[in-house]
């Protein structure tokens, strides 16, 4: 058996490896990485990370962005949003953004892994799931990203703060909003505090 064929013993398909992972296994990583990618058992994802597809009728699946993401960062603390995820909120966003956001502690700028983008966002805190009242806090952090029409939205983010529990929606808003965000849904926090 070659060295490249036990090397080839330890990847599982559907798995993101990276180059760090897989030398364990070989004295000349690299060399056998390149050999890897060139027959197609391997896809090179970025730098240093590497998936071993799963094969469907349809043909070689990509990596669930979950596995991936954790690979990339090393790290099981993150959450990947995307400004979709506003159209849930019932607040006048309709667009559909090709766009995905990754909160997390260790990553700051866009990559790309494989043939999509990811926006990394190197923040202290963010919830474990993308909550209703998390998101609003997040649409209004990031309004002037998007293409619809910010005063409107600006208008309908109060009037569905005002449906919210106010004590997640205070929690939410205290813990993940930036500057703009608190002086729009903080008087909303405060008046319904004070019913």
């Amino acid at each position: 058996m070659t060295k490249l064929q036990e090397l080839k013993k330890h990847l599982k398909k559907g798995k993101v490896y990276r180059r760090t992972e897989l030398a364990q296994w070989s004295k000349s990583i690299d060399r056998h990485l390149d050999e890897l990618v060139q027959d197609e058992t391997l896809q090179k994802l970025s730098q240093g990370v590497y998936y071993f597809p799963k094969e469907t009728a349809f043909g070689k699946t990509p990596p669930e962005e979950e596995v991936l993401i954790r690979s990339f960062l090393k790290d099981d603390r993150f959450l990947i949003t995307s400004p979709n995820a506003y159209n849930s909120l019932g607040v006048g966003t309709t667009q559909l953004y090709n766009t995905r956001t990754v909160y997390n502690h260790k990553r700051h700028g866009e990559f790309k892994l494989g043939n999509r983008v990811f926006i990394f966002k190197l923040t202290h805190h963010f919830p474990a799931k993308a909550t209703q009242e998390f998101l609003l806090v997040d649409l209004a952090n990031n309004l002037e990203k998007l293409a619809e029409d910010h005063i409107q939205i600006s208008k309908n983010i109060l009037s569905r703060a005002y449906t919210m529990d106010i004590k997640k929606l205070k929690h939410a808003v205290s813990l993940y909003g930036n500057a703009k965000a608190k002086k729009l849904l903080m008087p909303v926090v405060n008046k319904t505090e004070n019913l």
